[in-house]
Parts: C-alpha cells; structure tokens; sequence
C-alpha cells in the first residue's frame, strides 16, 4: 500500500484513467476532482490560431469558454472574443469521441454550467465525496445552495448535447474500421481475455494511430520498464514489451472500460448522490469560484490527503501545462485557472513509484 494519499484534478478521460489505475493497480491517487470539459485545444495549434489575431501565448492573463466564443483576457486589460466555431478546428481529435462532460467517475465533479457567475456546479458522486464536501462546509471553507431546477436542466441538456454529437462521430469512425474500444459493450471476463492478449503495439494501432490518445499518461506511468515516453504528442515505447506486461493497454482511457465504471449514455451526467451550487469562502483566484483550490486546500489542511496532483504552467512557455505533484498549498493557488491543452497528468506519480518525492 502507497504511502501517498493523492488527491489528483483532471477531466473526463484523465479521471477515467485514474479509475481504471484504482481498479486494476495499487494505486496512491485516493480523491479524485472531476472537472466539467467539453474539448481541449492543441498548444501548437492554439498558438497558430492567435497569430491570426495578431497575439502571442504570453499576451494572454486568463482564458474562458463560454456563451460560444473563447474570451481571452489580455495582460493590456483588453479581451478577445474568438467564436467557438473558429477555435473548433484546433479542438484534439480524441475529444470528439469524448461521450462524457461531467467526469462520472470522480468522488466529486466541478464546473461553471448550471451555476451564477462566481459560483461552481458540483455534482458529489460517492460517499467519499460526500464527506469531503460535508466536511468543507462544516469548516467554511466553502457554502452552497441548492441548483435550481432550470439551471440543472442547462448542465443536463448540454451533456446529453456533447454525448450525442460524440456519438455520431464514433459511429462515422466505425464505420471507416477504426474502433472507438472504450465504447465497446463488454463483460469483465471479455476484458480480461482481450487485455491478457494485447501490449504496447495493441495501444498504438487501436488508440495512439487513430487519433484517440488523449495524451493524459498512464501508460507512461505504469509501465514498469519505463519504456514508454511521451513528447508533445503521443507515447512512443523504447525497447519491447516485457512478456505478458499488458499494463499500459489496461489503464489507457480509451480501452475497454470494466462494468462497473462503464456509463451506458442513457444519464447525460452519470450517477450521483447530490448537486449544488457552491461557492468559495477561502479563495477567489482560479476559475469557476476557485472550488477545485478550495477542496484541495479543505483536503491538505486536514491531512485527508498527503499530495495534490494538479497542472499548472510553465513560466519559461506562456500557457504550456505541465503537471506537479505538491502537498503546497501556495503552488495550489498558483496553479488555479484553467489551461485548456493538455498534458500527461500522470507523469509525477513516476517518482512516487520510485520512491521519491
């Protein structure tokens, strides 16, 4: 057993990682914060786009999507407007077979649809959750109220919106033969068979080749070899795969998902215990009412858990995310708002299986 208790923040897929790393691994991640995505960009690309409007990556103080455009706020205090319909064509690949806005499987999920300005949607999915939230606003680092029923009609129709287009991109995907796996109706005993016959070159022909990686990094991370590298791209393995090793096929979002972590599209948001509308009583920096900094803070003060496994950006490359393992909550609040690229989230935890720190 790890002696880290990790309380890591990501999106739908990297959530669905770090649930298939619980269910199939020993694994140090034992909170999970979900958050609302609808797509992510590619850094190059996104930096192609701004050329358009004349702007660099360093021009830019904060971003947000909303309404359908990308507002970008300048360091010149002026902002932005670039139509979502413009941005699409820098949205990643794999997003779009993305059936998923709300990261169903998290303890907890949060985001700004549904809430009021200055204010997080949070959906608690397990009792793990329901403690954490419980005790966060037993302690006041946070109040809610109740998500009235038109606001939980938005965040509901706007899922089910997400899950539908997906949908039909999947099935145009399938039909040029190239499996969409973590779609696939299977039993544990079928997974189990398929992951005990396949390695590396399974994950790089049916997910990395066609599009579907989403660059998060558990293959990297449970790799016991340490064959697999990621560069800005896509994972690349050094060397061969030790025999009957079939690890990274297991834990890669985009595989088969096992039963009891599958969704079959018929609830837009998932399961869950309860919603509310919250907001911070201990930050305001970060986006969406600073509720992800304020959990982690709730959860760092309290030793629920021992590190924070966030991304944050690099001060050398304006915007580029990288991830960070720290049990600071300075570098939590450093790291708020939100980045819209990816990056492999997962990389830290590699010195957590080594020993290190």
């Amino acid at each position: 057993m790890s002696e880290h208790r990790i309380a890591m923040v990501g999106t739908p897929c990297e959530i669905m990682a770090a649930s298939k790393l619980q269910h199939y691994t020993d694994s140090p991640i034992d909170v999970k914060l979900g958050l609302f995505c609808m797509e992510n960009f590619s850094y190059k690309y996104f930096e192609n786009l701004l050329k358009e409007y004349d702007l660099k990556m360093e021009d830019i103080e904060k971003f947000q999507i909303t309404k359908g455009f990308v507002f970008l706020s300048l360091k010149t205090r002026e902002t932005v407007k670039i139509p979502i319909s413009i941005a699409k064509r820098i949205i990643r690949k794999n997003c779009n077979i993305c059936a998923e806005l709300t990261s169903e499987t998290s303890d907890i999920s949060i985001g700004s649809i549904g809430s009021d300005e200055g204010w997080s949607t949070l959906i608690v999915r397990t009792e793990k959750g329901a403690e954490i939230v419980n005790g966060a606003l037993d302690q006041k680092f946070i109040e809610a109220k109740e998500l009235t029923e038109s606001q939980f009609d938005l965040l509901n129709r706007l899922a089910e919106n997400k899950i539908n287009k997906n949908l039909e991109e999947i099935e145009k995907r399938e039909f040029l033969a190239r499996p969409v796996l973590y779609q696939r109706d299977k039993s544990d005993d079928l997974i189990a068979n398929e992951i005990s016959e396949s390695n590396f070159l399974d994950l790089k022909s049916n997910v990395i080749d066609i599009g579907a990686c989403v660059l998060c990094g558990a293959c990297e991370y449970i790799c016991p070899d340490n064959l697999i590298t990621i560069d800005d791209t896509k994972p690349i393995m050094r060397g061969e795969c030790p025999q009957d090793c079939h690890a990274c096929f297991a834990v890669c979002p985009r595989t088969f998902i096992p039963e009891n972590l599958r969704n079959d599209n018929s609830k837009a948001i998932g399961d869950f215990i309860k919603i509310l509308s919250v907001k911070s009583l201990k930050h305001s920096q970060g986006q969406d009412g600073s509720i992800v900094t304020t959990l982690l803070d709730y959860l760092l003060t309290n030793d629920i858990v021992t590190d924070a496994l966030i991304v944050d950006k690099e001060d050398y490359l304006a915007w580029k995310p990288y991830a960070k393992l720290t049990s600071d909550i300075d570098e939590v609040i450093k790291s708020g708002g939100t980045k819209y690229s990816v990056c492999p989230v997962f990389k830290p935890l590699r010195n957590v299986n080594e020993g290190g720190n």
